[in-house]
């Protein structure tokens, strides 16, 4: 099984994942479909397209032996059962901190040692503040980010910052940024043992048309 996240990753993986040799069926392109599991071309293998988070899950707990996620994702969750062989160079964008314009203008928060933050990368969160000396105040938000300081949930954000549209429309400024995001393959680590053959030839395969792209 190989788990693909719904989203921003998708579009560009897929290329990549036909010229790694495996093509899904025509129903995972039908954008009315609600399917969830896909065949391939590939006998051997099927794709489950699941939320971004939810991909490295399935692969930690080898419902899944392979997949590709932003390596947000992966240093969010740090799961031990996961590892990560191959840099994508796809779904490029950045883990950043964000505030109110107004608020980053007077440098008020540069002085705090308390923060209310709100994120869906609660661990990745507390560990950048703390390296700061700053105690964040958490809170734990799935979507609609930019909406937390405005209803003044959170005096700050944490989220992933691509073009910084998003931010600038909610009248927010990027003011810290914690880590560069890129796709990465994933696969579990004991089904690389058990299997190495077949997942081997998959992690070969996708870091050769890497390099090929990069090469071009």
């Amino acid at each position: 099984m190989f788990a693909l996240p719904k989203g921003r990753i998708l579009d560009e993986a897929l290329p990549l994942l036909e010229q790694a040799g495996v093509v899904p069926e025509p129903e995972f392109f039908d954008k009315g479909s609600r399917a969830l599991s896909f065949a391939t071309n590939r006998a051997d293998l099927r794709i489950i397209r699941v939320r971004a988070f939810d991909v490295a899950t399935f692969v930690a707990h080898g419902a899944a032996q392979a997949g590709i996620v932003g390596s947000d994702v992966i240093d969010e969750f740090d799961y031990a059962d996961l590892y990560a062989p191959v840099d994508l160079d796809i779904g490029h964008c950045r883990l950043s901190v964000a505030e109110p314009a107004d608020l980053a203008a007077s440098g008020a928060s540069a002085n705090e040692s308390h923060a209310r933050v709100a994120t869906k990368y609660p661990n990745l969160t507390r560990r950048h503040f703390e390296r700061l000396g700053v105690q964040a105040e958490v809170v734990k938000l799935n979507g609609a980010m930019e909406l937390a300081p405005t209803l003044g949930l959170a005096s700050r954000i944490v989220d992933l910052v691509s073009s910084g549209r998003t931010l600038k429309e909610n009248g927010l400024v990027e003011t810290s940024r914690i880590m560069p995001v890129s796709a990465r393959l994933i696969v579990n680590r004991a089904a690389l043992k058990t299997d190495s053959a077949r997942l081997g030839e998959l992690v070969d395969a996708f870091r050769e048309r890497v390099a090929a792209r990069k090469v071009a």
